[in-house]
């Protein structure tokens, strides 16, 4: 293995750098009284902190990231020779390798902290390497938070770098290296320059598709309800038709309503009966790398990318005024809900102080989803007492925001169930069943800091026998919806089910299959482009493999297999790799190149007079005149709302998009004329003040027309 024959040349630069310093035991002796010993982070954010915990023997540096990587301008990978990566130094890092190199050779002793991760254990392995340090010497460091505590308790047990680790991931990289310049050529040759395709993204990029073909084939189905209100005494309450005769019935059409309104012949329905009973709910598992960004993209609008940024800031560590920097939260890259027993104590010890004793489950066993590595604990802060509002001065508003996601999920998965007090009542006429639900909080548990259930909804005491009034009873017809396109939230969960992927890789891999412009995010939903279209219909047709998730899923129980030490690298790439060359091959012949038309655009260029045409670039379709290179006239399409500015009253209202793919609306003149609103303009007036009206979302769902003044608003539409 190429770790392997790392390690001897690393072994064997390390033998001779101990033989030359035998040679002056004079001077070893009297510079060992100054040295100190070196430690090596991947941030510079976490050097100067960790720096301090460690005290004045120790320098801390980082290394920035990897390193060394494969070279970009070729595949860097020699199939022939069992799969053996070739290795660069990064180009712009030679200052960097050269400043470790110096620290290095002056130092007492050499730790190796980068991140807990495959990442973190194969950026110490190439440190090893070029510092030509021995991989089986016990000099890598790894902690789970930065805290004063968990770094100086690691410093006391280094271990020697996991090669089966550095095997697993470099498998990885030597897998998708394969599949990305292998693939990209052909998309580049047959369909256009600048495209790619990988195998977490192309299943990704699948799986929108799939949805959109759901959606496209769904043929609507007519349902009814029939909802009613009810009063026993001056207390109302709501009831839903549930089934004629004691048996479920549902209501395909109006035929059916028409049957079951024409049994109802008075306002009295009978109590058939009440059941009562407790019902508890538990508290949520703390947060997974991909659950919390799925609670980050519905709760706080956050961006998958996002989401990681802010919580990288959180890990590394903040200045809380005169307590120093301090990492707030453990490593945010884990698929695990597990807690140390630690962090429990310190939980259950803030929650019996905070809230009672009752309030505190101390103890309790987490188990984990099947699949998880368990590398790492779940997302938690670093210190429970470290409450959101005692350090908010401290912490920006998206850092905040976060943080206080981070701390209310972890508190409440210490703490006891709620309990809920539940009532089901059936009502009865003329043998037409309605039930009513309530329920109400007999006893909050975790809800105290984490409140996710709906509000209470109590009924009025009502027993078997009782008569009830009907106040109302509405019909109304329905239509099935198709599937709901996928957003960044339910994408991660669905990938995150299956099994493709590693928590690490969600996030940049949502943002390639935006950047490559084979999907783009509509009211925050994804929806595929006809270059998805295309490229994904070459890669089902001829890589089949790469799209089949049966396939992709065991390929990952065989990168966990490598990490365990279970099974060898070369033969876990070469099993992958030798049915995808045939596939290759066949791909090479039959691939027809295919021709993305100009279409017509329907109308002159402004410049020469040719016929302009609609054309399918990086960021989307644009236009541009029919007569390049002579003429490099391009225009950017807009979707007009058809109304006229409400400022300069010339030009219309276009709809355009920001930096950040968010629509807003301005002004077809500008920069002559610079209006622009975040929500719709709708063309009229407000018939209080005179400006003009937009068309606003409302919390809930729907729309509003309110006045751009904020002094006027009209009835919310659905």
């Amino acid at each position: 293995m190429v770790a392997t024959t790392a390690t001897k040349k690393t072994a064997t630069k390390s033998t001779a750098k101990k033989k030359t310093t035998a040679k002056k035991p004079a001077k070893k002796k009297t510079a060992a009284k100054n040295k100190k010993n070196l430690v090596i982070v991947e941030s510079p954010a976490k050097a100067k902190t960790i720096e301090k915990y460690l005290g004045r023997n120790y320098k801390v540096v980082a290394s920035v990231g990897h390193i060394r990587d494969l070279k970009k301008s070729t595949m860097s990978v020699d199939i022939e020779n069992n799969y053996e990566p070739q290795y660069i130094n990064i180009r712009g890092k030679g200052p960097l390798i050269n400043a470790l190199k110096k620290e290095a050779k002056h130092a007492k002793a050499i730790y190796l902290a980068s991140d807990p991760d495959r990442e973190g254990e194969a950026i110490a392995w190439h440190l090893a390497h070029i510092l030509g340090l021995d991989v089986h010497e016990k000099n890598r460091v790894v902690f789970n938070e930065i805290t004063k505590d968990a770094v100086k308790d690691a410093f006391k047990e280094p271990r020697s770098i996991d090669l089966d680790l550095v095997d697993a991931q470099q498998a990885r990289r030597i897998l998708d290296r394969l599949v990305g310049y292998s693939i990209s050529p052909i998309l580049w040759k047959k369909i256009k320059k600048g495209l790619s395709a990988g195998r977490v993204q192309s299943i990704a990029l699948k799986l929108i598709i799939d949805r959109e073909h759901e959606i496209d084939s769904f043929i609507p189905e007519e349902y009814w309800t029939i909802d009613g209100n009810f009063k026993k005494g001056t207390k109302k309450f709501p009831g839903s038709f549930y089934g004629v005769d004691g048996k479920k019935k549902k209501l395909h059409q109006n035929s059916d309503v028409i049957a079951v309104m024409e049994r109802l012949t008075s306002d009295d329905f009978t109590v058939d009966k009440v059941d009562k009973k407790e019902r508890r709910r538990n508290a949520p598992l703390p947060y997974t790398t991909s659950s919390l960004q799925q609670d980050s993209v519905n709760k706080l609008n956050f961006r998958a990318r996002k989401t990681m940024s802010v919580a990288q800031q959180l890990y590394e560590g903040i200045t809380l005024g005169p307590n120093g920097h301090q990492g707030l939260i453990t490593y945010m890259r884990t698929d695990s809900t597990r807690i140390s027993p630690v962090a429990q104590a310190a939980a259950a010890s803030y929650i019996v102080d905070t809230y009672g004793e009752k309030y505190s489950k101390h103890g309790s066993k987490i188990k984990n989803v099947a699949g998880a590595q368990d590398a790492h604990e779940a997302i938690r802060p670093s210190n429970v007492l470290h409450t959101p509002e005692s350090i908010a001065k401290y912490l920006d508003k998206d850092q905040l925001k976060l943080y206080r996601l981070i701390w209310n999920r972890f508190v409440a998965s210490q703490m006891t169930p709620a309990v809920f007090d539940t009532v089901k009542v059936s009502l009865s006429q003329n043998g037409v069943m309605f039930t009513a639900n309530g329920s109400q909080v007999k006893f909050d548990g975790y809800m105290a800091v984490y409140n996710d259930a709906d509000k209470n909804k109590i009924l009025p005491e009502m027993a078997e026998g009782d008569i009830v009034k009907k106040d109302t009873i509405k019909p109304e017809q329905h239509f099935t919806q198709p599937p709901a396109r996928y957003s960044e939230a339910t994408l991660i969960k669905t990938l995150e089910e299956i099994g493709v992927g590693r928590p690490s890789t969600y996030a940049p891999t949502l943002e390639t299959i935006q950047r490559r412009y084979y999907v783009k995010l509509a009211a925050k939903r994804f929806e595929p482009t006809e270059l998805g279209e295309i490229v994904n219909n070459m890669v089902v047709e001829f890589f089949p493999n790469i799209v089949n998730t049966a396939f992709t899923v065991e390929m990952e129980q065989s990168l966990d297999d490598v990490e365990k030490g279970q099974r060898e690298w070369v033969k876990v790439v070469d099993a992958f790799y030798q049915p995808f060359a045939h596939e290759l091959e066949k791909a090479e012949t039959e691939i027809e190149k295919i021709q993305i038309k100009d279409e017509p655009a329907g109308f002159d260029c402004d410049l020469c007079g040719h016929p302009m045409v609609i054309k399918l670039g990086k960021y989307g379709k644009f236009y541009a005149c029919s007569n390049f290179p002579d003429c490099r006239n391009t225009k950017a399409i807009v979707k007009e709302l058809g109304i006229v500015c409400p400022i300069c009253k010339k030009g219309q209202v276009i709809e355009r998009k920001s930096k950040r793919n968010r629509i807003f609306y301005g002004c077809a003149c500008y920069p002559d004329c610079e209006f622009t609103s975040w929500d719709k303009p709708i063309g009229r007036d407000c018939p209080k003040c005179g400006q003009y009206l937009v068309e606003k979302k409302v919390r809930g769902g729907g729309k509003q027309v309110v006045c751009s003044n904020g002094d006027y608003e009209e009835e919310k539409i659905k």
